[in-house]
């Protein structure tokens, strides 16, 4: 192997090969300039909200689709059609997206953190009861990377306390356990599409259920707390008047997605299937290399369930090398030579989430506090979670969100198994260096 290229050798991967994301086909123009010439560019019963409604109800399995415009919406309409509110506890994971426990404090509801899985990365099944209290409402399931979470033990926790499970899909769009779509597992599902994600309309969301009560109260937070929206009366040559007189019972806020977000989403939803194959071959390929080197590990995929890598994260292990190293000292090395090789490589998250400045100011919640649910009794400590805490600081993201693994040709993955093999062929003099900078 030639010299690193962190060490001014020739990189591995050449400029020009990476695919940038989104990829966007002239299909997708066309979708939103017929948008742009009917002239509707919003509303709850437009054409293109309600054929994504339809269609991606269909898809995944389940009866009810509501269009928003975030994950985050999405996920608060989840919360809120249960009537959770003030001092209830919602229990998720601890490795996740912040927009997921911001969802619970939009309803002034208190997010309880719970470790993960050190081979799944998502929640760990059999750390859920032990966060049960007598106040707690709902389980927000996270599919984290693509990966559905164990929705089986999940559900069989949920189902023993009475409590509403919803799914966190936002990462896995098309992934399914035991045959089934996630989305439909639970009492509601949502997804973002947002423009880093594999279906992705800029910004966006979906909201599932198979439940009508539970979809009622969701269009009633997404449209200004109104009840009963119906399309009847709703016509292409009057789009924007609605005769019916506004009957309003909750607090509702502006949740809807634009028409030329919709449609954009329709026509991406159209090659889902094809980004979704893509990254899972890729991840294949670079599972299959990695797999042989000391001191890297590929993500785990359960047999009972498809990944569609959202987000490929390996975990480093020095001590498979005979290495003393911090692990976290050993992860910024590893991930400074992969740039250094052309390699696309990120750290995403590097701390539990309850480790966030935003959950240590909650600590004893005195004055000043935007949400008095808490009341001064909820303390987030980051060693609670010691299987979080160990992934982030051993772990590194293979591509990154401008260029992700489900955009990339099939044989970049060559090249970037090449970078790997460079660099760990070549371990001790990346570590000499790195030594040195640290002195």
């Amino acid at each position: 192997m030639s010299k690193l290229a962190i060490h001014s050798g020739v990189p591995v991967v050449p400029k020009g090969l990476h695919r940038r994301w989104p990829i966007i086909s002239q299909e997708d123009k066309e979708a939103v300039l017929r948008v742009l010439d009917r002239g509707i560019l919003a509303g709850p019963h437009a054409p293109e909200v309600r054929a994504l409604e339809e269609e991606f109800a269909h898809y995944v399995g389940v009866r009810h689709c509501l269009a928003t415009n975030s994950g985050t919406a999405a996920l608060h309409m989840a919360i809120a059609a249960d009537g959770v509110g003030p001092g209830d506890e919602v229990i998720t994971s601890a490795f996740t997206y912040i927009a997921t426990p911001l969802a619970i404090l939009h309803q002034n509801a208190i997010p309880v953190f719970v470790d993960i899985d050190p081979r799944t990365f998502n929640l760990d099944p059999a750390k859920v009861e032990e966060r049960i209290t007598e106040r707690t409402r709902a389980i927000v399931a996270v599919h984290i990377h693509g990966l559905p979470a164990d929705m089986v033990e999940i559900q069989a926790v949920a189902s023993k306390h009475g409590l509403l499970l919803i799914e966190d899909a936002a990462q896995a769009h098309g992934a399914e356990y035991r045959g089934q779509k996630v989305g439909s597992l639970g009492d509601m599902g949502v997804f973002s599409l947002n423009v880093t994600k594999n279906l992705p309309c800029g910004e966006g969301g979906l909201f599932m259920t198979n439940s009508d009560a539970y979809r009622e109260r969701a269009a009633m937070v997404r449209f200004d707390g109104e009840v009963g929206s119906s399309p009847e009366g709703w016509t292409l040559e009057h789009p924007l008047d609605d005769e019916k007189e506004p009957v309003v019972q909750t607090v509702g806020w502006m949740y809807l997605m634009s028409e030329p977000s919709a449609a954009l989403a329709r026509s991406q939803l159209k090659r889902l299937e094809e980004v979704n194959a893509r990254g899972c071959q890729n991840a294949q390929v670079l599972s299959e290399h990695l797999s042989k080197l000391p001191g890297v590990k590929p993500p785990f995929v359960p047999p009972d369930r498809t990944h569609i890598f959202h987000k490929y994260r390996v975990t480093l292990h020095p001590e498979a090398l005979g290495l003393e190293i911090e692990p976290a000292v050993f992860r910024d090395l590893i991930l400074q030579a992969l740039r250094a090789e052309g390699v696309e490589a990120v750290l995403w998250q590097t701390v539990p989430l309850p480790g966030q400045p935003l959950f240590q100011r909650l600590e004893g919640y005195g004055k000043g506090c935007p949400w008095s649910c808490f009341k001064g009794e909820r303390v987030y400590r980051v060693e609670e979670y010691p299987e979080t805490k160990r992934l982030l600081d051993a772990s590194i993201v293979i591509g990154s969100q401008s260029y992700p693994l489900f955009a990339q040709p099939l044989e970049l993955m060559d090249r970037y198994a090449e970078a790997f093999q460079k660099i760990f062929s070549r371990i001790g003099d990346l570590l000499s260096v790195g030594r040195g900078r640290m002195q």
